[in-house]
């Protein structure tokens, strides 16, 4: 069977559907609406006519799309059309959870599987009230229990309308922690005199502090070096007496008659 024929059925398939469908859901519902065929479509098939159909869709003349979400493929609205359609569902679109849920949520969805304990232990207040409103919404699922802790508690972990409440197909598609950190960076503002003053005063700033530049780069005597030119001064003053007073003395001596 050619991909062009099988595309008009795996578009009903989804449509129809009530969950999401993967490529291999897909598959064996076709082959199974076409037994009858000795020639059985393949999954390579289904995901080649999948991605012709995304394609498809993806144009602006189409108001919805194929995507990927909940773990399978599901046709979705664009977003462009949530206003129109938040009129036709009315308080649905209201509804949201409240910040310790969240605080819940992403807890369980970045360190699943876990245990309720442990929520608590991160979040460091009891939440009981938040699990079990996850667990009605069917955001979250108890996945087993624990083996190793005292008492065995069970392990929450998320579901597939988490995924598709989140519009993400799996638990890796989620934000990673680093990049969420890097974007509340914010970045130090720099002042600059010229922000704030003329170009004068600028210039005048900037000369003093030049000047004051300069004189820390001056190198300074130190205190030792400026004791020892002292007393090599005082030494050379007094060398120069003592020659002088010497010279007077020969002087006089030369003058005297010789007896």
């Amino acid at each position: 069977m050619e991909i062009s024929e099988i595309i008009p059925h795996i578009e009903a398939l989804i449509f129809a559907s009530d969950k999401a469908l993967n490529a291999n859901d897909v598959t064996e519902l076709i082959n199974n609406a076409f037994g009858f065929l000795e020639e059985r479509i393949t999954l390579d098939q289904v995901e080649s006519a999948l991605n012709g159909i995304q394609e498809k869709y993806a144009t602006e003349f189409y108001p919805f799309e194929l995507k990927q979400s909940g773990g399978g493929w599901q046709f979705l609205t664009k977003p462009t059309f949530h206003s129109t359609i938040a009129q036709l569902n009315g308080d649905k679109f209201l509804k949201r959870l409240s910040n310790a849920a969240l605080e819940s949520l992403a807890i369980i969805a970045y360190k699943q599987p876990i245990t309720k304990g442990e929520v608590e232990a991160i979040r460091g207040v009891n939440s009981d009230y938040s699990i079990q409103k996850l667990l009605e919404k069917e955001l979250i699922v108890i996945s087993g229990r624990n083996e190793l802790l005292p008492g065995k508690p069970l392990v929450y972990s998320t579901s597939k309308t988490f995924m598709d409440y989140f519009g993400i197909n799996s638990t890796e598609d989620l934000p990673k922690i680093k990049e969420v950190l890097a974007d509340q960076i914010v970045e130090a503002t720099v002042i600059k005199p010229e922000d704030f003053t003329d170009n004068n005063v600028y210039e005048q700033v900037s000369e003093e502090a030049a000047e004051e530049r300069a004189e820390e780069e001056t190198p300074n005597l130190p205190e030792e070096d400026a004791t020892r030119s002292d007393v090599e001064g005082d030494l050379n003053e007094a060398e120069s007496d003592e020659a002088s007073n010497t010279a007077d003395e020969e002087g006089d001596l030369s003058e005297s008659p010789i007896e």
